[in-house]
C-alpha cells in the first residue's frame, strides 16, 4: 500500500531559515563577484601592466661583470620573454665584438712595435733613463751585477 503523506514536512519556522540562508548566500556571492569584476563606482582590482624589460645594461660605458650578474630578465608564462632575452644577448654580443676588435688592434700595434724594435736593435725591456747595451742572454741584470755574482 502506498503512502500518500510525505516523509518529513518542514515547519514554517524552518522554511523561513532556509529562505534567509539562501538569500544571504546570493547577496554574498553577488557582492564578491561585483568586487572582483570591478562593478560599482571604482575598480577594486585594477589591471596590472605586464612586467617589461628595462635594459639595466649601461649605455654610457662598457658592460662589466657586475652588470651581467645584476641582469634580471622578467618572467613570462612559459619562462622568459624571448624578445627580452634576444635584446640582452645581442647587446652583450655587440660588447664582446667591440672588445675583441680592440684587443686585435692592440695586439697588432704591439706586434708592429716589437718588429720595429727588433729591426732597429732597441731593447724593449730597458727602463727609461737606463743606458746599458742589450746583450743576448741578459735578463735585466746590469753587467756589473753579473760580474759580482760570478766572483762570489
Amino acid at each position: 500500500m502506498a503512502r500518500s503523506e510525505p516523509d518529513e514536512v518542514l515547519a514554517p519556522g524552518e522554511m523561513r531559515v532556509f529562505w534567509f540562508l539562501l538569500l544571504t548566500m546570493v547577496v554574498v556571492v553577488t557582492a564578491v563577484t561585483l568586487a572582483v569584476v570591478g562593478g560599482g563606482g571604482s575598480a577594486v582590482l585594477q589591471d596590472v601592466e605586464p612586467e617589461r624589460f628595462t635594459d639595466p645594461l649601461p649605455a654610457s660605458r662598457p658592460v662589466g661583470r657586475a652588470d651581467v650578474e645584476a641582469l634580471r630578465l622578467p618572467m613570462a608564462a612559459r619562462g622568459y620573454r624571448m624578445a627580452d632575452v634576444d635584446e640582452a644577448l645581442s647587446r652583450l654580443g655587440a660588447e664582446l665584438a667591440e672588445r675583441d676588435a680592440r684587443i686585435a688592434e692592440l695586439e697588432s700595434a704591439l706586434a708592429g712595435a716589437q718588429a720595429a724594435a727588433v729591426s732597429t736593435g732597441t731593447d724593449l725591456f730597458k727602463q727609461p733613463g737606463e743606458n746599458r747595451p742589450a746583450e743576448p742572454g741578459d735578463r735585466g741584470a746590469a753587467p756589473a751585477d753579473r760580474g759580482e755574482e760570478a766572483g762570489r
